[in-house]
């Protein structure tokens, strides 16, 4: 951390109430560096949070308060937003100005230009007037294990989505290392229901997504322009692929399984595990499995820990790299305390858990 970068202790949280923003805090109230001193919220402004959730004390009984960023800044070294979309970037510039570093884990902060991002959420750029492509250019893609030094004197970092996690951990060796071709590339994909909020919503209700698996999103899923972002970087050529998810009637849990034709067909199994576990050698919160061992979202169900293994069909000179996470932890609020912690000079795992309680 340069001298130039104030160190993070003192952490507001704001959207506490919704599934991020609980993970969140959750993570926090056992953190050995950081501590909560600031909840925000716009519904649940004015409630105790001992009152909203009980099963969820903290060790200070806050108040949850209007996401005011002069209160904020008075208070906190750093900020999590879990925000709908959209709602991040009105309070985000405010908050840089006054010292205050944000790790954003919607998706207004996760392309460096604006027009994507107004193309990808045209919905929400409609009701916005956003002018803050100068926070765009310099946010950072929160992927800790891909993102390295740049994360540590980083004002606004974007945390990934889950999806977006997951594929990219799995396809990016591929690409950075010129192993596979860039055409025909295919995410399968599977998430259980909380990555669709708190929020009511009929599809997620039990009757309608219990004992059923559904596709939704198959042309043009947001997260599709996020992942050929960070592919084209890797592959250094512009990458366009197919993606396509599914609900799974499980509460969280996530699996992509990624495939691609690879340049050489000598290729084995063996030999992509190697440069899987070189890649991930000094990230912690990665595994890459022995080959034939298939990761289960079960395995990483409440930790931080995404599990790896990669396999190759001879017949078809086909790679096929599965990956598993937990949706509400790497792919969302422990990344974002991941990210906090590299920001804060930590090792990338503090506070951070790694094994799951099974089964």
């Amino acid at each position: 951390m340069s001298a130039a970068t104030p160190s993070i202790k003192r952490v507001a949280v704001i959207g506490a109430s919704g599934y991020g923003g609980l993970q969140t805090l959750r993570l926090l109230e056992d953190h050995p560096h950081f501590s909560v001193t600031f909840l925000g919220g716009e519904r649940s402004a004015g409630n105790r949070w001992s009152e909203l959730t009980p099963f969820l004390p903290l060790d200070r009984d806050l108040v949850v308060q209007s996401p005011d960023p002069e209160a904020i800044a008075a208070v906190a070294d750093a900020a999590v937003l879990s925000l709908p979309n959209g709602l991040a970037s009105e309070l985000t510039p405010a908050l840089v100005e006054r010292g205050v570093r944000v790790v954003d884990l919607s998706a207004d902060y996760r392309f460096n230009d604006l027009s994507e991002w107004a193309s990808t959420y045209s919905s929400e750029a409609a009701t916005r007037n956003r002018s803050d492509q100068t926070l765009c250019s310099e946010a950072i893609y929160g992927l800790v294990e891909w993102a390295g030094e740049a994360l540590v004197d980083a004002r606004v970092v974007g945390a990934p989505g889950c999806f977006p996690t997951a594929s990219l951990l799995a396809l990016l060796p591929l690409l950075q290392q010129g192993l596979i071709e860039g055409e025909g590339i295919v995410i399968d994909a599977k998430t259980g229901t909380s990555g669709g909020g708190r929020a009511a919503k009929e599809h997620l209700l039990l009757a309608e997504a219990s004992e059923s698996v559904a596709p939704y999103g198959v042309v043009g899923h947001r997260h599709t322009a996020e992942i050929e972002q960070l592919a084209s970087r890797a592959s250094g050529r512009p990458i366009q692929l197919q993606f396509t998810p599914h609900l799974i009637p499980m509460v969280r849990g996530l699996l992509a399984t990624v495939y691609g034709r690879l340049r050489d067909p000598g290729l084995t199994a063996e030999d992509l595990k190697t440069v899987y576990q070189a890649t991930y050698r000094d990230h912690p919160c990665v595994e890459v499995l022995p080959v034939g061992t298939y990761p289960a979202t079960k395995w990483v169900r409440q930790t931080n820990r995404a599990l790896i293994s990669v396999a190759v069909d001879k017949r078809t000179s086909q790679v096929v790299v599965m990956s598993a996470i937990d949706n509400l932890l790497k792919g969302q609020a422990g990344q974002g305390v991941q990210c906090l912690n590299v920001m804060a000079g930590l090792p990338q795992q503090t506070g951070l858990p790694l094994l799951p309680f099974y089964p």
